[in-house]
C-alpha cells in the first residue's frame, strides 16, 4: 500500500474513532514518519507482544501496510515520542518499512501518560497483573496532576474527586480492584514475579505488600523453597505481625508452612462426580470443567466481598 493509499484511507478519521474511543484526537490525516525519529515512552508498563504474536502482526503488516496509524507527540530536535504503537513500531522494523503513518498530537506529560495507558488498556485483551499495577498507578498520579492534587494522596484528599474512580470508569475494574492493583508496586520484583506466574494471588499479595523489604524477601524466599502459596488470611496474619512489630524469621515461616500446608493434593473419586456429566465424559474434560466452574465461582465471591467492602467504606 503506497504512502498516498494510505493517506486516503486514514483521512478525515481519528485515532479514537478507529479504536472506539472518544473525541479527544483532532481529525486529520496522518502523516509518514521516519522510523528512526520515534523514541518510546518512558517507562511505559506494557511488555512487548511475544515473538508469535509480533510475527504476526509482522506479516500482516507486509501483506496489508499499518492499519492504524500510532500516535506520537513531538520532542527535541525534530523527534517524536511514542504514545501509542510501540509494537507497531517494532512490527514495520521488522518488516523492513522505514515510515509509519501517525497522527501528530501536543500534549502535555500527563495528558500523554493518560492516552498512553488508556490505548494500551482497551487494545490489549489480557494484561498482566504487574502491567495494570504499574499502568493503573501512572494514570491515578496523572490525573492527579491535571486536577492540581499532590500525587500521594492515592484516593482523595477532602474533595470529591477520586483518582481512583476515574480509572475505573475506564479500565473495567473497580475502584477498590484499582486500589489493589496500585499498592503491588510495593511488592519486591521477585514477589511481583510470583504474582504475573498465577503462584501468590492478587488479595494475599496486596497484604504482604505492607511488609518491608527484608520481610517480603524472606516470604519469597519460603514460596520458592516449598513450592506454596499462602491464603488471604495466612497473609493478614503476617501483615499483622509487621504492624505490631513481632515479625522474625521464625513467624513467617511458621505461618507459611506450620499453620496450613498451602498446596494440599485433593483427590476426586470418579464414581463420585462422573454423576454430573454425560456418559462418556473423558477425565480431562472434567477437570476442565470443574477448573471453569471454579473460575466462576471465585469471579462471584470476590465480587460479593468487593461489594460488602465499598459498602461498608
Amino acid at each position: 500500500m503506497s504512502s498516498d493509499e494510505k493517506k486516503e484511507l486514514f483521512s478525515g478519521k481519528t485515532f479514537d474513532q478507529m479504536l472506539g474511543l472518544d473525541d479527544a484526537l483532532p481529525e486529520g490525516t496522518p502523516l509518514e514518519l521516519d522510523i528512526d525519529l520515534l523514541l518510546p515512552f518512558p517507562n511505559q508498563p506494557f511488555r512487548p507482544y511475544q515473538e508469535e504474536e509480533m510475527e504476526k502482526m509482522v506479516e500482516s503488516i507486509r501483506e496489508n501496510g499499518v492499519i492504524s496509524p500510532i500516535v506520537v507527540r513531538p520532542k527535541e530536535n525534530g523527534t517524536y515520542e511514542i504514545i501509542s504503537g510501540h509494537n507497531r513500531v517494532e512490527a514495520c522494523k521488522r518488516a523492513g518499512f522505514t515510515f509509519i503513518p501517525s497522527f501528530i498530537r501536543e500534549v502535555d506529560d500527563a495528558t500523554a501518560v493518560i492516552l498512553m495507558v488508556d490505548s494500551n488498556l482497551r487494545q490489549r485483551e489480557k494484561l498482566l497483573p504487574s502491567e495494570k499495577a504499574k499502568a493503573y498507578q501512572m494514570k491515578m498520579e496523572a490525573l492527579k496532576r491535571q486536577a492540581g492534587r499532590p500525587s500521594k494522596n492515592s484516593c482523595h484528599d477532602g474533595t470529591n474527586f477520586r483518582a481512583d474512580e476515574a480509572v475505573a470508569e475506564e479500565a473495567g475494574d473497580s475502584a477498590r480492584q484499582i486500589q489493589r492493583f496500585v499498592r503491588l508496586n510495593n511488592l519486591s520484583p521477585a514477589l511481583m514475579n510470583l504474582v504475573d506466574e498465577g503462584k501468590l494471588a492478587l488479595t494475599p499479595a496486596v497484604e504482604i505488600s505492607y511488609l518491608d523489604s527484608a520481610d517480603q524477601e524472606i516470604v519469597q524466599e519460603i514460596l520458592e523453597r516449598d513450592q506454596v502459596s499462602p491464603s488471604l488470611s495466612q497473609a493478614q496474619k503476617l501483615r499483622k505481625l509487621s504492624d505490631t512489630k513481632k515479625i522474625n524469621d521464625r513467624e513467617i515461616d511458621r505461618v507459611l508452612t506450620v499453620e496450613k500446608p498451602m498446596y494440599e493434593t485433593i483427590v476426586f473419586r470418579r464414581n463420585k462426580i462422573e454423576q454430573f456429566f454425560p456418559a462418556g465424559t473423558t477425565g480431562q474434560q472434567i477437570e476442565k470443567t470443574i477448573y471453569k466452574l471454579l473460575e466462576q465461582y471465585r469471579r462471584q465471591w470476590q465480587a460479593r466481598e468487593e461489594k460488602t467492602q465499598e459498602q461498608e467504606r
